[in-house]
């Protein structure tokens, strides 16, 4: 059943939280928790979930980088839940499923705050795994592809273990999450908790912050003001992107089936930061100018997911490309913004 980590350890059945989950006449929804689902890649995963009237959702949310307003149409709905949590304190709650989402994703926003970034990463993961033992939920947590680091193979399979600066501006981000996969399987192992661990790529699409500094919101908010699209030099450096739905659909398959991962999810095709800003430039304003600037510290030269296990384990790839992704985004950010397309 495992594909990593040697000893699988035997579940435990879950304790039951209430008779009713066996009573004749009552029909028991999945409870599920998704932490950091206010965020961008959370809130279309509660918009899928949703959409299975045996779920209940709870969301666990600080706002930190996430917003009510992706939310709305769920509020109030009877089977939604949404709670102002920080995952850095203890969370006691009765739920089948956990998704850990929670951590500020985007450099601008972990580099504001390194020390809360590790934190969310470290005490919000032994939180979230301490809830999963305690109530014998299965627990899925999103790791990154920035636990390759700078990656020295190409492209990259869940067995390699890196190119990681352990003291960097990033690794804030980069440790905190490889700490959390080596929580999740120890407590996997030593507790015979039910895990999955998804090591996501960069990922687009709708209701992305807008000024998080991640190069496709950059790209878009910067062509849709007129603004010289930026891109950093060398502008060879190459990143792979996945649609928002292609990701959620993913997730889901991971945390449905039996194995516990790490799995790649990402969309392989390969992109360098000028082919972003040219395809960009082409699709949404042909009049701007892009620009070189100064690149950032310890930014990975390429990035590209092997997803091979993905595709046997999961039947997952992803079905949306790049060029059919960029307009959907772009309607989105143009709404936001308030600039309308001009006919």
């Amino acid at each position: 059943m495992a594909t990593n980590g040697d000893q699988q350890a035997t579940p435990k059945p879950p304790p039951n939280p209430s008779p009713l989950r066996n009573a004749k006449f009552f029909q028991a929804n999945m409870r599920i928790l998704v932490t950091g689902g206010a965020g961008f890649i959370g809130s279309h995963l509660v918009d899928k979930l949703m959409e299975n009237e045996k779920n209940e959702v709870i969301v666990a949310d600080n706002y930190f980088t996430g917003s009510k307003d992706n939310l709305k149409k769920w509020i109030g709905h009877p089977r939604f839940e949404l709670i102002r949590h920080d995952v850095t304190e203890p969370l006691l709650i009765e739920v089948d499923q956990i998704y850990h989402l929670a951590c500020p994703a985007s450099p601008i926003f972990y580099k504001y705050n390194p020390v809360k970034t590790i934190k969310t990463n470290v005490i919000g993961t032994l939180n979230m795994l301490g809830l999963a033992k305690r109530v014998g939920a299965r627990i899925l947590l999103t790791s990154t592809s920035e636990v390759y680091g700078d990656p020295l193979i190409h492209p990259q399979t869940e067995s390699y273990w890196g190119n990681v600066n352990p003291i960097g501006v990033r690794s804030c981000y980069d440790e905190g999450k490889r700490v959390a996969e080596t929580l999740m399987f120890d407590y996997h192992r030593q507790h015979g908790i039910e895990i999955r661990i998804a090591r996501i790529f960069n990922t687009y699409g709708p209701r992305m912050n807008i000024d998080d500094g991640r190069v496709v919101s950059n790209f878009i908010a910067q062509a849709i003001r007129d603004d010289p699209l930026t891109v950093q030099a060398p502008g060879t450096q190459t990143r792979s992107f996945c649609y928002v739905s292609d990701m959620v659909d993913g997730l889901i398959r991971l945390m449905e089936g039996d194995n516990t991962g790490p799995i790649n999810i990402g969309n392989p095709g390969e992109f360098t930061m000028i082919e972003l800003a040219e395809n960009v430039k082409e699709l949404i304003n042909p009049k701007v100018e892009i620009i070189m600037v100064e690149n950032t510290p310890d930014d990975p030269r390429q990035r590209k997911p092997d997803i091979t296990k993905a595709k046997e384990l999961l039947g997952w790839e992803p079905k949306v490309k790049l060029r059919d992704g960029l307009p959907l985004m772009e309607d989105d950010v143009r709404t936001r913004l308030g600039v309308p397309k001009n006919k």
